[in-house]
C-alpha cells in the first residue's frame, strides 16, 4: 500500500487541487459572505438571519462529523464514502437555483424558509462527507507535505472562487433579480458537478481489515483523548475563539453597503480581494506550518482577525475595506485551512486519526452556530460596530491562549 501511495502522490495531489479549484469556482458564484446574504438580504433585513448564513455552512460542516467518525474509522477505503455523501452538499446549489428562478412566483417567508432548508442540507452534507474525506486526504498525502497540500488546494479554490465572484458582481449588476442570482447558483452548480467527476479520479488502496470496535470502545475512546491530551484540548478553545473573533465577517459586505454606500459591483470586488488574499496566504502559510509550526500560523491568524474587525469598526469610508477583507482572509486561511491541517497532526496512531478529526469539529460546533447569533444581536440592537468590537476581543485571546499555553502537537510529538 505504501508503494502504490507513493507512485499514485503525484496524481492524487493533481486530481485534489484541481477538484479544489472548480469547488472554490462554485463557491464564487454562490458565495457565503457575499452573494447568499445579498440574496437573502430581499427577503429579509434581520442581521441576526444574514449572520446564520456563513453559520450553518461552517457548523453543518462541523456538527457530524462525530458521528460518522466510529464508522470512518472502520473502512477499508475511504473514497465511496466520500464520492456518495458529498452528493449532498452539491445539490442543494441546484435548488437554490430553481428557488431563485421561480422566486417571483414565493412569498417572501416561504422563499425564506426554502433558502434556510437547503442551506442546511448542504452545510449537513458537506459534514457528513467531511470525516471521510480528511482522513482520504491524511491518507494519500504524507504528514510533511499536507499543509503544502492544503494550502495550493485551498489557493486554487480561491484563485477560481476571486473569478468567480468578480463575473457574479457583474451578472448580480447587469441582469434584473432574482433571475441574476439564479444564473449564479446554476453556474455554480455546474462547477460543482465538474469537481464531483475529477474527485472520484482519487486513487486509493484499501487499509489492512479493521479490527472489531463496539460503540462502547468507541465511546471510551473519545473520553480517553479528551482526557490525557491537554494540548488538544486547548486546541479546541482556541478553534472556539476563533469563531467568536470571525463571526462579524459575515456583515462586513453588507455593513459597508448600507453604511458607506458600496455598489454591488464594488460587493464582488471585496470578495475578490478576500479571495485573493487566500490565494497568496493559503500555499506561503502552509509551507510556513509544515517547515516551521503551524501553531504560529494560527497565531497570525488571531491576530489579523481582531486588527480586520478594529479596522472595519474604525473605517470612515468604503476604500478601508480592502484591507479589511486582506486581514479577513488570512485570519480564514488560518481558522480553515491551518487549523485543518493541525488536527490531522495530533493523532499519534492512524486508527485514532478519525476521533480526532470529529472532536476537533463536532465540539466546537455549538459556538460557530452561537457566535454568529451573538453577533447578529449585537447588530441589531446596538449597531454592526459593537459586534465588530465583540469579535475583535475573541481574537484577542485566542492569540493569548495559542502565545502562552497550546504547543505545536508536530513538534510535541518529537520532544
Amino acid at each position: 500500500m505504501e508503494r502504490y501511495l507513493r507512485l499514485s502522490l503525484r496524481h492524487n495531489f493533481i486530481v485534489n487541487v484541481t477538484e479544489g479549484g472548480f469547488f472554490g469556482l462554485a463557491l464564487g458564484f454562490a458565495s457565503f459572505v457575499t452573494v447568499i446574504p445579498l440574496f437573502v438580504s430581499h427577503l429579509t433585513d434581520s442581521a441576526i438571519l444574514i449572520g446564520l448564513i456563513p453559520a450553518i455552512h461552517a457548523v453543518g460542516w462541523q456538527l457530524p462529523q462525530l458521528l460518522t467518525a466510529n464508522r470512518v474509522a472502520r473502512l477499508r477505503r475511504y473514497k465511496p464514502m466520500t464520492i456518495l455523501m458529498t452528493g449532498n452538499e452539491r445539490l442543494p446549489v441546484l435548488g437554490l437555483a430553481l428557488l431563485a428562478f421561480f422566486l417571483t412566483s414565493l412569498r417572501a417567508e416561504a422563499a425564506l424558509v426554502l433558502t434556510y432548508l437547503l442551506l442546511i442540507w448542504q452545510g449537513l452534507g458537506g459534514g457528513f462527507t467531511a470525516t471521510a474525506w480528511q482522513s482520504l486526504i491524511a491518507k494519500i498525502i504524507p504528514a510533511d507535505r499536507r499543509g503544502t497540500f492544503f494550502g495550493l488546494q485551498s489557493a486554487a479554490a480561491n484563485l477560481l472562487a476571486s473569478v468567480g465572484a468578480a463575473l457574479a458582481g457583474i451578472l448580480l449588476e447587469r441582469f434584473e433579480s432574482p433571475i441574476n442570482f439564479a444564473i449564479c447558483f446554476l453556474i455554480a452548480f455546474i462547477a460543482m458537478l465538474i469537481s464531483w467527476g475529477v474527485l472520484a479520479w482519487t486513487r486509493e488502496p484499501s487499509n489492512p481489515p479493521p479490527s472489531a470496535t463496539g460503540q462502547t470502545d468507541f465511546r471510551g475512546s473519545l473520553t480517553a483523548i479528551l482526557r490525557r491530551d491537554a494540548n488538544f484540548r486547548w486546541f479546541l478553545v482556541a478553534r472556539m475563539l476563533f469563531a467568536v473573533a470571525t463571526m462579524a465577517f459575515a456583515f462586513y459586505t453588507v455593513y459597508a453597503v448600507r453604511q458607506h454606500g458600496l455598489s454591488v459591483i464594488g460587493a464582488g470586488l471585496m470578495t475578490s480581494v478576500f479571495m485573493g488574499t487566500q490565494i497568496v496566504a493559503n500555499p506561503v502559510m502552509g509551507w510556513i506550518g509544515d517547515h516551521h509550526s503551524h501553531r504560529a500560523v494560527l497565531e497570525l491568524g488571531a491576530l489579523a482577525a481582531a486588527l480586520s474587525t478594529l479596522l472595519a469598526w474604525w473605517a470612515p469610508s468604503a476604500e478601508w475595506f480592502h484591507l479589511v477583507f486582506i486581514l479577513a482572509g488570512i485570519a480564514n486561511v488560518s481558522a480553515w485551512t491551518i487549523a485543518m491541517t493541525m488536527t490531522l497532526d495530533f493523532a499519534r496512531d492512524p486508527s485514532e486519526r478519525p476521533v480526532y478529526v470529529g472532536l476537533a469539529n463536532t465540539l466546537i460546533a455549538p459556538v460557530t452556530i452561537i457566535a454568529p447569533l451573538l453577533g447578529g444581536w449585537l447588530a441589531d440592537a446596538a449597531g454592526y460596530p459593537t459586534a465588530f468590537l465583540a469579535s475583535a476581543v475573541g481574537g484577542v485571546v485566542a492569540w493569548l491562549v495559542l502565545r502562552a499555553v497550546m504547543q505545536d502537537p508536530r513538534k510535541q510529538a518529537i520532544s
